[in-house]
């Protein structure tokens, strides 16, 4: 398990990917389609009324944004291990399959600036099960089934970079996607542990959602690129000798 710890976490591949794929959660909690419905998110999962989440306890809150997060974690883990584990068995197209994935990353990061109109519905799950703690897993597993046209291009960049690498697997794939919940879900719990404070701290984001969409579209258009240039596995390589270099000597 020490062994696995290590080669996943000073992988050059995950070096580079698990910035990016923290930064890709976080833009998808402070996108149009989550920050706004934040409220309605925890009230949800709760069973508090929206007006009353700046004074319900914050137990009820923790343990539903937790409940909510587990859900939806759950779902995109599930993803990113299928992703990875395809990505492991097409390995002898692993050059085609980097140019295909990275054209999709920047198509999607074309479809977060806005600049793809036809692709801008909501495509998600509109039932919405009875509230309380009890069904906030299921609402979140909703959350993650559903995707909206803001967390979908993001997550399909993430899920792209654990299928179009050399080191492609299930494990890794699943630990990818699972740095991209952390972006994703942390914002959840802070706004539950402190409601009416963190909703303050964040109207700034709130006030400058465009600009927040076209800086996350950059990022994608950029990994997009860089995975069909084939600069990705050239950082990738790069990386991976500087770690060599710093090992310490057996």
């Amino acid at each position: 398990m020490t062994d696995w710890f290590r080669d996943t976490a000073f992988s050059g591949n995950l070096l580079l990917a698990v910035p990016v794929a923290a930064l890709a959660g976080l833009v998808s909690f402070f996108s149009p389609c989550v920050l706004p419905l934040l409220p309605g998110y925890l009230s949800y999962v709760s069973g508090v009324a929206a007006q009353d989440l700046e004074t319900a306890r914050r137990g009820r809150l923790l343990a539903g944004a937790l409940l909510f997060v587990l859900g939806f974690s759950t779902v995109f883990v599930l993803g990113g291990a299928l992703f990875g584990s395809v990505g492991l068995r097409l390995e002898e197209h692993r050059h085609t399959l980097s140019i295909i994935t990275g054209i999709l990353v920047i198509i999607m990061g074309l479809v977060f600036i806005g600049l793809v109109p036809f692709m801008q519905r909501e495509a998600r799950v509109h039932a919405v099960p009875a509230v309380g703690l009890a069904i906030a897993p299921i609402l979140g597993m909703f959350f993650g089934l559903g995707w909206t046209p803001c967390i979908g291009p993001t997550l399909t960049a993430v899920l792209s970079l654990s299928f179009a690498t050399d080191d492609a697997s299930a494990t890794r794939g699943a630990f990818l996607t699972l740095v991209y919940c952390l972006g994703l879900g942390i914002p959840f719990v802070l706004a539950a542990l402190g409601f009416g404070k963190f909703m303050r701290t964040v109207s700034w984001f709130k006030r400058h959602q465009r600009g927040v969409s076209i800086a996350g579209g950059l990022l994608l258009i950029a990994v997009g690129v860089m995975l069909v240039t084939g600069t990705w596995n050239d950082l990738v390589g790069e990386m991976q000798t500087w770690i060599t270099g710093f090992e310490a000597p057996v």
